[in-house]
């Protein structure tokens, strides 16, 4: 049995993702959970931002974004980043973080991050309180520790999930528990 809840945006997992961006010239960083992939010709990216976070400010003024991919050892800075606004204080500083920039300017990049993607907004969609930006992925950035085979392995990127509820957690990637394109095998050849 199932209870309802009425219209909830409740899809798991949500990971937990810096965005970085320029504001009058300096670095902010900010936590969001509403994140995903949009596509994948051309590679693009979403987070819904509310209005009046800071973070919106500085992808209007520079238009590109920076979406960085904490793992497990940043928690705590990642939660701070979510916690602080960059109104008040420095998060980059706060926290320690290396900025660099790669192609996009606007899109400051966090160097203790396993995964960095450089945005530039393709679109800006409104939706109730909250601003769907949706970035074109110009340039990925990943730390060679993070790779198998010349590609980004989950398990040693090592990202943060986060879970809402009534006690909302942090959670870390989970099990193996299946190969893609080939778990669903035996019932697509039953099925023949």
């Amino acid at each position: 049995t199932k209870q309802t809840f009425g219209p909830q945006p409740w899809l798991y997992p949500n990971p937990i993702v810096l965005v970085g961006t320029t504001i009058n010239g300096k670095p902010n960083v900010a936590t969001f959970a509403w994140s995903g992939v949009t596509g994948g010709e051309p590679p693009t990216l979403s987070v819904g931002v509310q209005r009046s976070r800071y973070t919106l400010e500085g992808i209007l003024q520079t238009r590109s974004f920076s979406i960085n991919i904490p793992n497990e050892d940043l928690m705590a800075k990642a939660d701070y980043c979510g916690i602080v606004s960059g109104r008040d204080r420095d998060k980059f500083a706060d926290c320690g973080f290396t900025v660099s920039y790669g192609k996009t300017a606007g899109a400051p990049l966090i160097g203790e991050c396993p995964v960095s993607l450089e945005c530039e907004v393709m679109h800006l969609i409104d939706v109730g309180i909250h601003m769907l930006v949706v970035g074109k992925v110009i340039e990925a950035h990943v730390d060679e520790s993070c790779l198998t085979e010349g590609l980004p392995d989950i398990e040693k990127v090592r990202p943060l999930i986060y879970s809402r509820g009534k006690s909302p957690k942090y959670n870390a990637v989970g099990n193996h528990v299946g190969t893609p394109f080939k778990a669903g095998l035996d019932i697509k050849n039953k099925r023949k």
